[in-house]
C-alpha cells in the first residue's frame, strides 16, 4: 500500500473501510444466520413449539458457555425450517447482509443431517438455497456456493450415507466440510464420506482445533485432505504444526467473535489472531453463527481491528487472504484482487 493510499483510507471511518475492503467468507453455517425476528417468524408459519415465548427470550438463550450449550439452542431454533421459502429466506436475510458487508464470495455451510432428520429432504432446502444465492447473484453480484457439512457427534456411517444422499443434488455445492461437537470425535472417523466426496468433485475444508487438540488439524488435513481449516486457532500449541501450515499456506477460517461467546478465549483481548498474523499464517475473518455471537463478518474485522489496533493494510491482508483462499477460479480471484487495491 502507498502512503498517498493510507492517507486516503484513514479519512474515512473504520466500519466505512472495513465494509469497502472486497472479501470473501469462508466460514459461515446458514443455519446460524437465523436471527431471533425470524425464527419466531418461521415458527408462528410453519405451526412449531419453540422452548422460547417471544424475541427477547430467544435472545436470552444466547449466552453459552462452550460449543455444546451453543448446539443444543442451534438444533432447537432449526426445527423453524420447513419449507423452500423458509430455507429461501434464510438465505436471502445472510446474502443481503453479507453484501453490505462488503462480501463478493460466500461458502456457505449447510447441515444436510440436521434436515434430513426432521423429515425435510435434500430437494426442499437445495431448491431454496439455489433460489436465493441465484436473486443475490442477479440482483447484487455476489457469487456463492455450498459446503455440505457431515456432523461429527454422528457417525462415519451416517457421514457417508449423507454424501451418497447428496449426489443427485450437488449443482452449487463445491466442497464437503466437517462440523458440530469437536470433542471427542477425531476426524478420522469420516475419511470414507471424505473420500467419496472427493469422487464426486468436492473441494475439502474441516472444523479443527476450536476446542479439539491441534492432533485434529493435522488428522483433517492428511486423513481427510482438507484444504481449509475452520478455526484452528489451538494450532499454535505445536509449532512442527505451525511451520507445516506456514509453508504450505494452508487458510485459516478464523471467527474471532465466535470464539468468544463460546468461550475458546475469555475476551477478545485474548484472542491469538496477533500470534497467528505473526507466524505468517493465511489468516481469514469470518462470522461462523453470526446471529447467535453478536456478529457478522464486518462487524468481526471492525472488532479485532480496534481489540489489537491493526493497522489498515493489515486489514487489507485479511481481505486479500480471504479471496485467495476462496475456491474462486484463479482469473476470478484476480479480478477481485484487482478490484481491492484498486478502490478509493
Amino acid at each position: 500500500m502507498t502512503e498517498s493510499r493510507t492517507a486516503t483510507d484513514e479519512s474515512v471511518t473504520l466500519p466505512e473501510f472495513v465494509r469497502s475492503l472486497p472479501k470473501a467468507e469462508l466460514h459461515l453455517h446458514v443455519e446460524g444466520t437465523l436471527e431471533p425476528e425470524l425464527l419466531v417468524r418461521l415458527a408462528e408459519r410453519n405451526d412449531v413449539d419453540l422452548p422460547w415465548s417471544s424475541v427477547d427470550e430467544v435472545r436470552s438463550a444466547y449466552d453459552f458457555v462452550d460449543l455444546q450449550s451453543f448446539l443444543d439452542v442451534y438444533y432447537a431454533g432449526m426445527a423453524v425450517l420447513r419449507t423452500p421459502d423458509d430455507y429461501a429466506e434464510l438465505m436471502t436475510a445472510y446474502l443481503d447482509r453479507a453484501v453490505a458487508d462488503g462480501v463478493v464470495r460466500a461458502e456457505i455451510f449447510f447441515d444436510p443431517q440436521a434436515h434430513v432428520e426432521r423429515g425435510v429432504g435434500f430437494p426442499g432446502f437445495m431448491e431454496g438455497f439455489r433460489a436465493a444465492m441465484a436473486d443475490a447473484r442477479r440482483v447484487h453480484g455476489i457469487t456463492s456456493e455450498l459446503v455440505l457439512c457431515v456432523l461429527r457427534h454422528l457417525s462415519g456411517e451416517d457421514a457417508l450415507a449423507t454424501v451418497e444422499a447428496a449426489e443427485p443434488h450437488l449443482d452449487g455445492v463445491v466442497a464437503i466440510g466437517l462440523d458440530s461437537a469437536e470433542v471427542d470425535n477425531p476426524p478420522e472417523r469420516f475419511v470414507d464420506a471424505f473420500a467419496r466426496a472427493r469422487e464426486l468433485g468436492l473441494r475439502a475444508v474441516a472444523h479443527a482445533g476450536e476446542e479439539g487438540p491441534p492432533s485434529f488439524i493435522t488428522g483433517a488435513l492428511d486423513e481427510l485432505g482438507a484444504e481449509r481449516i475452520d478455526h484452528g486457532v489451538r494450532c499454535l500449541e505445536d509449532t512442527d504444526l505451525v511451520a507445516r501450515l506456514r509453508r504450505d499456506r494452508v487458510p485459516l477460517t478464523v471467527c474471532p467473535l465466535s470464539n468468544v461467546a463460546l468461550r475458546v478465549v475469555d475476551t477478545l483481548a485474548d484472542h491469538p489472531l496477533p500470534r497467528l498474523l505473526a507466524e505468517d499464517l493465511v489468516v481469514t475473518i469470518n462470522s461462523d453463527d453470526p446471529s447467535y455471537f453478536g456478529g457478522y463478518v464486518g462487524d468481526n474485522l471492525v472488532a479485532v481491528a480496534e481489540t489489537f489496533d491493526l493497522d489498515r493494510d493489515v486489514l487489507v491482508e485479511l481481505a486479500a487472504n480471504s479471496i485467495t483462499a476462496s475456491f474462486l477460479e484463479d482469473d476470478v480471484k484476480q479480478i477481485h484482487l484487482a478490484d481491492l487495491d484498486a478502490r478509493p
